[in-house]
Protein backbone atom coordinates (compact mmCIF):
# COMPACT_ATOMS: atom_id res chain seq x y z
CA UNK A 1 0.00 0.00 0.00
CA UNK A 2 2.82 2.42 0.89
CA UNK A 3 4.44 1.76 -2.48
CA UNK A 4 1.27 2.83 -4.31
CA UNK A 5 0.94 5.91 -2.12
CA UNK A 6 4.56 6.71 -3.01
CA UNK A 7 3.78 6.36 -6.72
CA UNK A 8 0.70 8.59 -6.31
CA UNK A 9 2.83 11.16 -4.51
CA UNK A 10 5.41 11.18 -7.31
CA UNK A 11 2.67 11.53 -9.95
CA UNK A 12 1.30 14.52 -8.06
CA UNK A 13 4.79 16.02 -8.16
CA UNK A 14 4.92 15.64 -11.97
CA UNK A 15 1.66 17.55 -12.45
CA UNK A 16 2.90 20.43 -10.28
CA UNK A 17 6.30 20.47 -11.98
CA UNK A 18 4.57 20.51 -15.37
CA UNK A 19 2.99 23.81 -14.37
CA UNK A 20 6.40 24.95 -13.16
CA UNK A 21 7.72 25.23 -16.74
CA UNK A 22 4.98 27.72 -17.55
CA UNK A 23 5.51 29.58 -14.26
CA UNK A 24 9.25 29.86 -14.97
CA UNK A 25 8.54 31.23 -18.43
CA UNK A 26 6.20 33.85 -16.92
CA UNK A 27 8.72 34.78 -14.22
CA UNK A 28 11.43 35.34 -16.85
CA UNK A 29 9.37 38.18 -18.33
CA UNK A 30 10.69 40.66 -15.75
CA UNK A 31 13.19 38.68 -13.64
CA UNK A 32 16.59 37.11 -14.34
CA UNK A 33 17.28 33.38 -13.80
CA UNK A 34 19.30 33.86 -10.62
CA UNK A 35 16.75 36.30 -9.18
CA UNK A 36 14.04 33.68 -9.68
CA UNK A 37 16.15 30.92 -8.13
CA UNK A 38 17.28 33.00 -5.16
CA UNK A 39 13.67 33.93 -4.31
CA UNK A 40 12.18 30.46 -4.88
CA UNK A 41 14.81 28.69 -2.75
CA UNK A 42 14.68 31.38 -0.06
CA UNK A 43 10.93 30.81 0.23
CA UNK A 44 11.45 27.05 0.34
CA UNK A 45 14.27 27.29 2.91
CA UNK A 46 12.18 29.50 5.22
CA UNK A 47 9.18 27.16 5.05
CA UNK A 48 11.38 24.10 5.60
CA UNK A 49 12.93 25.83 8.62
CA UNK A 50 9.49 26.41 10.14
CA UNK A 51 8.34 22.85 9.42
CA UNK A 52 11.45 21.14 10.78
CA UNK A 53 12.40 23.59 13.57
CA UNK A 54 12.69 20.90 16.29
CA UNK A 55 14.71 18.43 14.21
CA UNK A 56 17.04 21.08 12.77
CA UNK A 57 18.46 21.72 16.26
CA UNK A 58 20.29 18.38 16.13
CA UNK A 59 21.95 18.14 12.72
CA UNK A 60 24.95 15.86 12.27
CA UNK A 61 27.98 16.42 10.03
CA UNK A 62 26.87 13.57 7.77
CA UNK A 63 23.47 15.20 7.30
CA UNK A 64 25.12 18.52 6.41
CA UNK A 65 27.36 16.80 3.87
CA UNK A 66 24.49 14.89 2.26
CA UNK A 67 22.23 17.94 2.27
CA UNK A 68 24.89 20.07 0.59
CA UNK A 69 25.47 17.63 -2.28
CA UNK A 70 21.74 17.20 -2.78
CA UNK A 71 21.26 20.98 -2.81
CA UNK A 72 24.19 21.45 -5.20
CA UNK A 73 22.67 18.96 -7.66
CA UNK A 74 19.29 20.67 -7.34
CA UNK A 75 20.85 24.11 -7.89
CA UNK A 76 22.73 22.89 -10.96
CA UNK A 77 19.60 21.39 -12.45
CA UNK A 78 17.42 24.46 -11.96
CA UNK A 79 20.15 26.94 -12.97
CA UNK A 80 20.82 25.17 -16.27
CA UNK A 81 17.10 24.60 -16.86
CA UNK A 82 15.96 28.18 -16.36
CA UNK A 83 18.92 29.69 -18.24
CA UNK A 84 18.23 27.23 -21.06
CA UNK A 85 14.56 28.26 -21.05
CA UNK A 86 15.65 31.71 -22.21
CA UNK A 87 16.84 30.16 -25.49
CA UNK A 88 14.27 27.41 -26.12
CA UNK A 89 10.55 26.77 -25.68
CA UNK A 90 8.88 25.51 -22.46
CA UNK A 91 7.73 22.28 -24.13
CA UNK A 92 11.21 21.42 -25.48
CA UNK A 93 12.68 22.39 -22.12
CA UNK A 94 10.25 19.99 -20.43
CA UNK A 95 10.89 17.02 -22.70
CA UNK A 96 14.67 17.38 -22.77
CA UNK A 97 14.65 17.58 -18.97
CA UNK A 98 12.80 14.25 -19.00
CA UNK A 99 15.87 12.49 -20.38
CA UNK A 100 17.09 12.33 -16.76
CA UNK A 101 15.15 9.07 -16.49
CA UNK A 102 17.69 7.17 -18.58
CA UNK A 103 20.67 8.88 -16.95
CA UNK A 104 19.95 7.63 -13.41
CA UNK A 105 21.04 4.00 -14.06
CA UNK A 106 24.31 5.24 -15.60
CA UNK A 107 25.03 7.32 -12.50
CA UNK A 108 24.50 4.16 -10.45
CA UNK A 109 26.99 2.40 -12.76
CA UNK A 110 29.66 5.07 -12.29
CA UNK A 111 29.25 5.44 -8.52
CA UNK A 112 28.39 1.90 -7.38
CA UNK A 113 29.25 -0.19 -10.45
CA UNK A 114 25.64 -1.35 -10.62
CA UNK A 115 24.92 -3.25 -13.81
CA UNK A 116 22.71 -1.63 -16.45
CA UNK A 117 19.73 -3.61 -17.70
CA UNK A 118 18.97 -4.11 -21.39
CA UNK A 119 15.79 -2.06 -21.12
CA UNK A 120 17.74 0.87 -19.69
CA UNK A 121 20.17 0.78 -22.63
CA UNK A 122 17.30 0.61 -25.13
CA UNK A 123 15.54 3.45 -23.36
CA UNK A 124 18.72 5.53 -23.32
CA UNK A 125 19.19 5.05 -27.05
CA UNK A 126 15.61 6.03 -27.81
CA UNK A 127 15.85 9.08 -25.54
CA UNK A 128 19.02 10.26 -27.30
CA UNK A 129 17.35 9.90 -30.71
CA UNK A 130 14.25 11.69 -29.44
CA UNK A 131 16.33 14.51 -27.99
CA UNK A 132 18.12 14.80 -31.34
CA UNK A 133 14.86 15.02 -33.30
CA UNK A 134 13.56 17.60 -30.84
CA UNK A 135 16.62 19.82 -30.61
CA UNK A 136 19.10 19.30 -33.48
CA UNK A 137 19.05 21.91 -36.23
CA UNK A 138 19.25 21.20 -39.96
CA UNK A 139 23.08 21.31 -39.85
CA UNK A 140 23.06 18.85 -36.90
CA UNK A 141 24.14 21.53 -34.44
CA UNK A 142 22.29 21.85 -31.14
CA UNK A 143 20.82 25.09 -29.87
CA UNK A 144 22.28 26.70 -26.75
CA UNK A 145 19.04 26.37 -24.81
CA UNK A 146 18.65 22.70 -25.72
CA UNK A 147 22.25 21.92 -24.79
CA UNK A 148 21.90 23.59 -21.40
CA UNK A 149 18.65 21.72 -20.79
CA UNK A 150 20.32 18.38 -21.52
CA UNK A 151 23.02 19.24 -18.96
CA UNK A 152 20.28 20.15 -16.48
CA UNK A 153 18.84 16.65 -16.99
CA UNK A 154 22.16 15.19 -15.78
CA UNK A 155 21.96 17.30 -12.60
CA UNK A 156 18.35 16.31 -11.94
CA UNK A 157 19.23 12.65 -12.47
CA UNK A 158 21.96 13.03 -9.84
CA UNK A 159 19.48 14.70 -7.47
CA UNK A 160 16.99 11.83 -7.87
CA UNK A 161 19.75 9.26 -7.36
CA UNK A 162 21.13 10.99 -4.26
CA UNK A 163 17.64 11.39 -2.77
CA UNK A 164 17.16 7.63 -3.06
CA UNK A 165 20.53 7.07 -1.40
CA UNK A 166 20.07 9.51 1.49
CA UNK A 167 16.38 9.23 2.36
CA UNK A 168 16.82 5.88 4.07
CA UNK A 169 19.26 7.20 6.66
CA UNK A 170 18.55 10.94 6.98
CA UNK A 171 15.42 12.52 8.43
CA UNK A 172 13.26 13.91 5.56
CA UNK A 173 12.62 17.27 7.28
CA UNK A 174 16.34 17.81 7.91
CA UNK A 175 17.32 16.60 4.43
CA UNK A 176 14.89 19.00 2.74
CA UNK A 177 15.92 21.92 4.96
CA UNK A 178 19.60 21.39 4.12
CA UNK A 179 18.87 20.79 0.44
CA UNK A 180 16.89 24.03 0.07
CA UNK A 181 19.33 26.03 2.19
CA UNK A 182 22.30 24.88 0.10
CA UNK A 183 20.43 25.66 -3.14
CA UNK A 184 19.46 29.09 -1.75
CA UNK A 185 23.07 29.96 -0.80
CA UNK A 186 24.38 28.84 -4.19
CA UNK A 187 21.62 30.83 -5.95
CA UNK A 188 22.52 33.92 -3.91
CA UNK A 189 26.16 33.42 -4.95
CA UNK A 190 25.10 33.20 -8.59
CA UNK A 191 23.04 36.38 -8.16
CA UNK A 192 26.04 38.23 -6.72
CA UNK A 193 28.30 37.11 -9.55
CA UNK A 194 25.72 38.04 -12.21
CA UNK A 195 25.21 41.53 -10.75
CA UNK A 196 21.45 41.39 -11.33
CA UNK A 197 20.54 43.59 -8.37
CA UNK A 198 17.64 45.54 -9.91
CA UNK A 199 14.54 43.73 -8.66
CA UNK A 200 11.37 45.07 -10.31
CA UNK A 201 9.01 42.16 -11.02
CA UNK A 202 5.59 42.53 -12.60
CA UNK A 203 2.61 41.15 -10.68
CA UNK A 204 2.49 38.21 -13.10
CA UNK A 205 6.17 37.38 -12.55
CA UNK A 206 5.87 37.77 -8.77
CA UNK A 207 2.90 35.39 -8.60
CA UNK A 208 4.83 32.93 -10.78
CA UNK A 209 7.84 33.01 -8.41
CA UNK A 210 5.55 32.50 -5.40
CA UNK A 211 4.08 29.43 -7.12
CA UNK A 212 7.59 28.15 -7.84
CA UNK A 213 8.74 28.69 -4.26
CA UNK A 214 5.74 27.43 -2.30
CA UNK A 215 4.13 24.83 -4.55
CA UNK A 216 6.68 23.75 -7.17
CA UNK A 217 9.59 23.59 -4.71
CA UNK A 218 8.54 23.25 -1.05
CA UNK A 219 5.53 20.97 -1.49
CA UNK A 220 6.93 18.89 -4.34
CA UNK A 221 10.31 18.13 -2.74
CA UNK A 222 8.67 17.17 0.53
CA UNK A 223 6.44 14.81 -1.45
CA UNK A 224 9.38 13.49 -3.47
CA UNK A 225 11.51 12.80 -0.42
CA UNK A 226 8.75 10.97 1.46
CA UNK A 227 7.60 9.06 -1.65
CA UNK A 228 11.12 7.85 -2.50
CA UNK A 229 11.24 5.99 0.80
CA UNK A 230 8.90 3.48 -0.87
CA UNK A 231 9.89 3.72 -4.56
CA UNK A 232 13.46 3.05 -5.78
CA UNK A 233 15.43 5.73 -7.61
CA UNK A 234 15.14 4.26 -11.12
CA UNK A 235 11.36 3.86 -10.94
CA UNK A 236 11.11 7.29 -9.33
CA UNK A 237 12.98 8.82 -12.27
CA UNK A 238 10.65 7.10 -14.72
CA UNK A 239 7.54 8.39 -12.94
CA UNK A 240 8.95 11.90 -12.46
CA UNK A 241 9.79 12.16 -16.16
CA UNK A 242 6.05 12.40 -16.82
CA UNK A 243 6.43 16.08 -15.95
CA UNK A 244 7.38 16.51 -19.61
CA UNK A 245 3.88 15.52 -20.69
CA UNK A 246 2.26 17.95 -18.28
CA UNK A 247 4.83 20.64 -19.13
CA UNK A 248 3.91 20.43 -22.80
CA UNK A 249 0.19 20.30 -22.00
CA UNK A 250 0.32 23.46 -19.88
CA UNK A 251 2.57 25.22 -22.43
CA UNK A 252 0.05 24.61 -25.21
CA UNK A 253 -3.04 25.40 -23.12
CA UNK A 254 -1.78 28.40 -21.12
CA UNK A 255 0.94 29.88 -23.34
CA UNK A 256 -0.66 28.88 -26.66
CA UNK A 257 2.60 27.37 -27.86
CA UNK A 258 2.32 25.97 -31.37
CA UNK A 259 2.78 22.24 -31.85
CA UNK A 260 4.94 20.99 -34.75
CA UNK A 261 5.31 17.52 -36.26
CA UNK A 262 8.98 17.48 -35.24
CA UNK A 263 8.04 18.38 -31.65
CA UNK A 264 5.48 15.57 -31.54
CA UNK A 265 7.91 13.03 -33.05
CA UNK A 266 10.77 13.89 -30.70
CA UNK A 267 8.50 14.05 -27.67
CA UNK A 268 6.90 10.70 -28.55
CA UNK A 269 10.34 9.06 -28.79
CA UNK A 270 11.39 10.41 -25.40
CA UNK A 271 8.10 9.34 -23.82
CA UNK A 272 8.45 5.89 -25.42
CA UNK A 273 11.99 5.69 -24.01
CA UNK A 274 10.58 6.34 -20.55
CA UNK A 275 8.03 3.56 -20.95
CA UNK A 276 10.55 1.10 -22.43
CA UNK A 277 12.85 1.72 -19.48
CA UNK A 278 10.10 0.36 -17.23
CA UNK A 279 9.16 -2.69 -19.36
CA UNK A 280 9.78 -5.91 -17.48
CA UNK A 281 10.89 -8.70 -19.81
CA UNK A 282 10.09 -12.35 -19.22
CA UNK A 283 12.48 -14.06 -16.83
CA UNK A 284 15.05 -11.67 -15.46
CA UNK A 285 16.30 -8.68 -17.44
CA UNK A 286 19.67 -9.34 -19.00
CA UNK A 287 22.48 -7.15 -17.80
CA UNK A 288 25.09 -5.89 -20.21
CA UNK A 289 27.45 -3.77 -18.12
Amino acid sequence: MKKYLGILGLLTVTVIWGGGFVASDMALETLTPFQIMAVRFLIAAVIMTLLGAKQIKTISKEEVRCGFWLGAALFGGFALQIIGLQYTTPSKNAFLTATNVVIVPFIALVIYRKRIEVRSLIGAGMAVVGAGVLSLKEDFSIGLGDGLTLLCAVCFALQIFLTGEYVGRIRPAVLNFLQMTAACILSAGGLLLSGDFVFDPSTRSLLAVLYLGVVSTTITYLLQTVSQKYVDETKSAIILSMEAVFGTFFSVVLLHESVTVRMLAGSALILAAVLVSEVSFKKKDQQLL
